[in-house]
């Protein structure tokens, strides 16, 4: 389904007159919570695909409940996409800014590339996406912090963008939907980073320039040989041990050595960090041409085959106490966030001004009357569950009877035990059984090319797709 991305246990009846809608996640001070359970909600997550409904069923087996999508296309229409993540209980994540021109921020040029263009783009995304009810949040910045000189100058932007999207969604919106950052883990700056964005300017809870939730793209734990203390998980969660607002992995998963072991998943959902940490979003769902990422690999003919990273963490998954991670956390709303000041910031050269640039020229306008010809997407019925694309487990044998299982209103999807690797045989009610097939040897590159979308599962797992 090019139409949605740029390339990344109940069951019930499903008509053609039906589109069940998953409950709104809320943010509950460092917690996400499902409006209708009150059940803690934890990302589980990976990225990238490109046919909707044969992705959305290989993401269900895996057991993610998030995915998150970069490089969106505003103006195409996703409501098929979007109503099939949500039948099966996958929330999305959105990453408004694109490489385009007039689509980010330019740190070497912030002052122009902040204008009103730049902010008609953002709130087009805005507007396609929050209708579906399974719109978890959105990223308004992603690794803005990482180049020498950005820590001086990016932060009173990043805050500007976050005032900008929070004001535009509260004036547009039947609903509010969190908007967050997704940082780099640049260590020296990590701790400002949050400090800057997650404080309250002259001490108000409700100002709008304050982040609702702080993602970061770590891949420190690499390997069966690393541990809590070696990855510096233990310093992480020193770190983010008095957020006021969720915190999660929105990338992780470090692809040396091969293969992929994926323990990090037992460390990411144990005690140890649940209590401050909100889960995490794999990276990524389908294999680029050589990075040695991917889960799946997609071929020019319209088929996909798994890899074995997609076997090794499902198995992950499927170890996860999923009751546990969705009990409440008693602290999540016992801290008040803390009131922006300079002596949050510990390195010198990074931004302790909390002067927040005014919006451009035209920028009120597109807040107060909404941008012309919005395209508005809304959940439409799903008509189809079967699978017709051809997928092989990563043992070569075809897998059988894929299909999506549409879920109750209420419940995200979770690890449910199933094997989808290439020794699995089961029923066509559950996972697919293998036939003995080869996959297509003949292709011209991965098949991922232009994939905009990523999946993640909040406090639970989750996956990130390819941003290129």
């Amino acid at each position: 389904m090019a139409s949605f991305f740029n390339i990344l246990f109940v069951l019930l009846a499903w008509t053609a007159s039906s589109a069940l809608a998953l409950r709104n996640v809320k943010v509950q001070g460092s917690d996400y919570v499902n409006n209708a359970t009150s059940d803690r909600f934890q990302i589980l997550g990976v990225a990238n695909g490109t046919n909707c409904l044969r992705d959305a069923a290989l993401m269900q087996r895996l057991g993610i409940n998030t995915i998150r999508i970069y490089n969106l296309d505003p103006s195409l229409n996703h409501d098929m996409c979007a109503s099939i993540f949500n039948a099966v209980g996958i929330y999305m994540l959105l990453d408004v800014n694109s490489p385009l021109p007039n689509e980010s921020l330019n740190p070497g040029d912030l002052t122009s590339s902040y204008n009103a263009a730049y902010l008609n783009r953002i709130f087009a995304v805005v507007e396609a996406f929050k209708n579906y009810p399974n719109t978890l949040g959105f990223f308004g910045g992603n690794e803005v912090i990482q180049n020498p000189g950005s820590q001086t100058t990016s932060p009173p932007y990043l805050r500007a963008v976050t005032r900008d999207l929070k004001n535009y969604i509260a004036k547009h919106s039947q609903r509010n939907i969190p908007v967050g950052y997704s940082a780099a883990d640049v260590r020296d700056y990590l701790a400002d980073t949050f400090a800057y964005l997650s404080c309250d300017i002259d001490g108000s809870s409700s100002d709008p320039s304050r982040i609702d939730f702080f993602g970061l793209n770590s891949y420190s734990w690499c390997g069966k040989d690393a541990t809590f203390q070696s990855a510096g998980y233990d310093i992480l969660v020193e770190m983010f041990g008095k957020t006021t607002i969720p915190v999660f992995f929105s990338e992780y998963g470090c692809n040396k050595p091969q293969p992929r072991v994926f323990d990090e998943v037992q460390a990411l959902y144990s005690p140890n960090m649940t209590g401050v940490m909100s889960g995490g979003i794999v990276y990524e769902y389908v294999q680029g041409a050589s990075n040695n990422f991917g889960l799946v690999d997609l071929y020019d003919n319209g088929t996909a085959a798994l890899r074995g990273d997609y076997d090794v963490l499902q198995k992950q998954y499927n170890k996860l106490d999923i009751k546990a991670l969705q009990s409440g956390n008693a602290s999540a709303t016992a801290l008040k966030s803390p009131s922006c000041s300079g002596s949050l910031i510990t390195e010198s050269d990074f931004s302790k001004s909390f002067k927040i640039p005014s919006l451009p020229t035209g920028g009120q306008t597109l807040i107060d009357n909404g941008i012309q010809n919005p395209n508005n997407g809304k959940l439409v019925p799903i008509t189809q569950t079967a699978v017709k694309a051809t997928v092989y487990a990563s043992n070569g044998g075809t897998i059988k009877d894929l299909a999506i299982k549409p879920l109750a209103e209420d419940q995200s999807n979770t690890p449910n035990g199933q094997d989808t690797s290439g020794s699995a045989s089961t029923s066509s009610t559950s996972a697919s059984g293998t036939s003995t097939g080869s996959k297509p040897k003949s292709t011209s590159g991965s098949g991922c090319t232009n994939v905009h979308f990523f999946l993640a599962t909040l406090a639970f797992i989750a996956f990130a797709f390819q941003r290129a």
